[in-house]
């Protein structure tokens, strides 16, 4: 059973391929809007990589930064930056002891742009010209830390890196800090921006991307019996949490409650998803919100759109929770890895919040074998207190499952 302290969601914050907001990116969900384009870059075409498409962010970092706030960030810095700052202005920018507030910002592969980048100054220019910041920019604790300092966060500040999990995780851990009186209020997310050529190449030759070149926005398609992979995204999400007292004690407005989380790992292949400890997780998470199956009645599935993953999370789904409305938003908003889960619990809140599932797009020849109801349009939740599951997975076989439910 949960600890006694009750941890609600005050803020919401993101940056994704859909919107540049979690309000914006929350409307174009509903809306059933892909993310997903043909990129642009010069180097797509220099590098001849086998798949030219992705899910870019809508609005770029530098159109809401200062210039020297991107010149000593990496891009992953960036959004994180960007979603935490919008988050905790939605919380009311909440009066709080430092040493009573705590960050944890995950990431799946940190500031690769950084890393790619001076690797080629190195190379081409001679090591006097490597940035000074390189290090600082690059580690995977970055984004974390620059939250931190922007938030005089003090009860500590945390980076967790359990791949395509890792955001998740990241909320799970600041359901903990709060839950064990460490602190008071935790900024808690996960971020990515590795679209470029190597981790495309990579996953390409994992045969893990979809190859729809000559229709980019309909790559994405969970659950489809043609789906051939995911689509690598980029982006934000960061919500602030809060114990129940203390956010009572404000007045603040509480979007729904963190009711549990489990985790699980597989220990198992590097790459390759297990159904049971995904199950695992879901099972843990119900008891740690002290709910039943019968109270989750949506779940925002993992569901990247590749062949091997998508029915065996759908059967796990259906064999812990029953009969749940599924929403797979990663149609829309293609696979932000590590940042991924966080963007999710993101749309998982407001989805208690406002009763509504949003839908799964692209998904016009479903698999037989799919087991779950999956909506392909914006779904009415029923009325009253509800809960609802976010699921997120990682290679390395990190599996983390929460529950969030009516305020």
């Amino acid at each position: 059973m949960s600890a006694a302290r009750t941890v609600v969601v005050t803020g919401l914050g993101a940056t994704s391929p859909i919107g540049g907001t979690a309000a914006d990116s929350w409307a174009a969900a509903l809306a059933g809007t892909s993310g997903v384009a043909t990129m642009t870059h010069d180097w797509v075409t220099a590098l001849d990589l086998p798949v030219t498409f992705a899910a870019e962010l809508a609005v770029e970092p530098s159109e809401v930064l200062t210039v020297p706030e991107t010149r000593r960030m990496d891009r992953s810095a960036q959004v994180a930056m960007v979603a935490a700052r919008e988050a905790w202005a939605d919380a009311g920018a909440p009066e709080v002891d430092g040493e009573r507030l705590g960050v944890v910002v995950g990431t799946g592969l940190g500031g690769l742009w950084t890393l790619m980048n001076g690797w080629d100054t190195l190379k081409e220019r001679g090591p006097r010209r490597v940035l000074p910041m390189t290090v600082p920019m690059l580690m995977p604790n970055s984004s974390a830390a620059y939250v931190s300092i922007e938030l005089g966060a003090k009860a500590g500040t945390h980076a967790t890196v359990s791949a395509c999990a890792s955001g998740a995780e990241a909320i799970a851990y600041g359901l903990d800090m709060i839950r064990s009186g460490r602190a008071d209020v935790v900024v808690a997310g996960g971020t990515e921006a590795c679209v470029h050529g190597l981790p495309i190449a990579a996953f390409a030759r994992m045969q893990a991307l979809s190859t729809r070149n000559d229709s980019p926005e309909t790559a994405s398609r969970p659950y489809d019996s043609t789906r051939d992979g995911f689509v690598l995204g980029e982006g934000a999400g960061v919500v602030v949490l809060e114990s129940e007292e203390h956010a009572r004690a404000r007045g603040a407005k509480v979007y729904a409650r963190l009711a549990g989380a489990g985790m699980s790992s597989d220990a198992g292949d590097i790459a390759a998803p297990d159904a049971a400890g995904q199950a695992r997780a879901m099972r843990s998470a119900l008891v740690d919100a002290g709910l039943t199956a019968e109270d989750v009645v949506h779940a925002n599935a993992h569901a990247t759109s590749t062949p091997a993953g998508d029915i065996g999370e759908a059967e796990a789904i259906a064999s812990v929770m029953g009969d749940v409305v599924v929403s797979a938003t990663k149609s829309m908003t293609g696979h932000l890895l590590g940042g991924a889960g966080a963007l999710e619990t993101v749309f998982t809140v407001l989805a208690v919040a406002n009763h509504v599932a949003p839908p799964t797009i692209n998904l016009h020849d479903p698999d037989p074998r799919l087991p779950v109801d999956v909506a392909t349009s914006p779904r009415e939740l029923r009325s009253g207190q509800i809960a609802a599951l976010n699921n997120s997975f990682g290679f390395g076989g990190h599996n983390v499952s929460l529950i969030v439910a009516s305020a």
